[in-house]
């Protein structure tokens, strides 16, 4: 048979749809997992560990899964200082000294180029507005930016953040984590983070990059958990301490408060009158005594302290870390401008990424054999059978490839987009088949011409429809939109005229 510019231009489009899935068939020999996210501020990113290197040896052992990753970190101490960590990467030998993990994320290594969004790979998702305040359109940009800056800081960059909006007008900002909670989003975007230091009534300083210079993190020399012990109702505690640098401004301010302190004697010591008390979203946090020293002085370091609880050593532990980074992350990034309202929260797991995947395959190619054999049935050919059979997988190749291509996240609208585009092109191809056997004077020619009129005319109504759906639900039936549209445009433009063909050197 004699293949037409339509059938070529099928197959040079699955070609290239095949090529944009697999990509580079040697990824396919690769062991070990790849890095997925670094911590800015880590010693692993200091020296060299980047997003996307695949680690293939930790301290000379074999990294084959997720796994061995895990199974060999955990049991390395970190609780001592200045842990040495040989990893091998696909780009070099990295050899980390510190007293905390890898502040890494991995994941396996992918087989294709098929990206899956948190709805398959697992994760937490959140809309959130401004409480109280309709937010245009650039003061929404602004938010981005600073709650983007604040979750960098945190060490979270698998990360999207988004600016969406509802068909009523109102602006939402959409935040997508890999890995994370919802425990995790609502304590990193539920307060505002307002950090104030005062010495009575009057404010030193404030968080942010106005007052603050630096904040040494994932230093042990100035920055750590230094003493954990028992309490007397037998919970655990760990106390931390960091240094933060202040600008001259603020250290100047710090002076002219103190300068007129009194100075008291105490069996620990001689301390001001006053305290420094930190406060966050206006409730204290802790109370430093500020030494006699520090009287009037102009210094821009300062020490700030805090505790962790549990009911273990090792949660205490991890609380005290956990409430350090947190701290310091604010006092870096400053407060958000607005406080913020969570409107919507959800997660799913990533074990539902196989299980589910399968049964839509199953389903999927359950629901396409069906169609063939009353297709066949129907018309007592298998060949009409096996050309709808060819064309729909070709169709979600394709699909896919694009997907690929443009790097677009997979989740379950966007799987229920993919499903609906591959159902109006069997619906568009019984057409096809329906005119191509209707007993009329006219030519096979003129029989299919009218078909695909039909099916250009259905094409343009449902893209008409789908459009709103871009925005509507606050942007959330983006993915079911945009599956759908490019599904039924590669069915207009490639195979249904592909399926025309072959149809016609069928009967011919």
């Amino acid at each position: 048979m004699k293949l037409t510019i339509k059938i070529w231009l099928l197959i040079i489009a699955l070609l290239f749809s095949l090529l944009a899935i697999l990509g580079n068939p040697f990824d396919l020999l690769q062991s070990g997992v790849v890095i997925t996210s670094v911590d800015q501020n880590s010693t692993s990113f200091e020296q060299g560990i980047r997003q996307g290197q695949i680690i293939t040896e930790i301290d000379g052992q074999q990294i084959e899964s997720l796994e061995d990753f895990s199974k060999i970190l955990s049991k390395k101490d970190y609780t001592q200082e200045n842990i040495k960590t040989i990893i091998k990467t696909s780009a070099a030998e990295h050899i980390l000294f510190s007293n905390e993990a890898p502040k890494i994320t991995v994941a396996e290594i992918p087989k294709t180029n098929v990206k899956l969004g948190l709805d398959l790979a697992g994760g937490s998702r959140a809309l959130v507005k401004a409480q109280d305040k309709d937010l245009t359109s650039t003061e929404l940009n602004d938010l981005i930016n600073v709650v983007s800056n604040r979750l960098n800081v945190y060490g979270i960059a698998d990360m999207k953040i988004l600016p969406i909006s509802d068909l009523a007008g109102n602006n939402f900002m959409l935040i997508e984590i890999a890995g994370a909670t919802p425990k995790d989003l609502q304590e990193l975007i539920g307060q505002q983070g307002k950090f104030e230091a005062k010495i009575g009534d009057e404010i030193a300083f404030i968080g942010g990059d106005k007052d603050v210079s630096s904040v040494c993190r994932n230093d042990a020399t100035c920055a750590g958990i230094f003493e954990c012990g028992q309490a007397s109702d037998d919970s655990y505690y760990c106390n931390f301490r960091f240094a933060v640098y202040l600008s001259e401004v603020a250290a100047q301010k710090h002076a002219d408060i103190t300068q007129e302190l009194e100075v008291n004697s105490t069996a620990q010591g001689n301390y001001l009158s006053k305290k420094l008390d930190l406060f966050l979203d206006d409730t204290l946090v802790d109370s430093l005594l500020i030494g006699e020293s520090l009287k009037g002085r102009v210094t821009t370091q300062i020490s700030i302290s805090g505790a962790g609880t549990g009911t273990t050593r090792a949660e205490a532990y991890d609380v005290a870390e956990e409430s350090m980074n947190k701290l310091q992350t604010i006092l870096i990034t400053g407060s958000l401008p607005y406080k913020l309202e969570i409107v919507k929260l959800d997660t799913i797991s990533p074990v539902l990424e196989d299980s589910f995947l399968k049964s839509i395959l199953l389903a999927g190619l359950a629901a396409l054999i069906a169609v063939a054999l009353v297709i066949f049935f129907r018309y007592k050919n298998v060949k009409f059978s096996l050309a709808l059979i060819l064309t729909s997988i070709s169709e979600v190749i394709i699909i896919l490839g694009i997907a690929s291509f443009i790097e677009w996240n997979l989740d379950l609208p966007s799987i229920a987009g993919i499903i609906a585009g591959v159902g109006t092109g069997i619906d568009s191809q019984i057409i096809v088949l329906d005119e191509a056997k209707q007993e009329t004077s006219m030519s096979l020619r003129e029989k299919l011409k009218r078909a695909f009129k039909i099916i250009l005319g259905s094409y343009f109504t449902s893209l008409v429809a789908l459009l709103p759906l871009l925005w509507a639900g606050a942007g959330l039936l983006k993915g079911f939109a945009i599956t759908t549209i490019i599904g039924i445009t590669i069915g207009v433009f490639i195979t249904r005229p592909a399926f025309t063909d072959i149809i016609r050197k069928i009967e011919e």
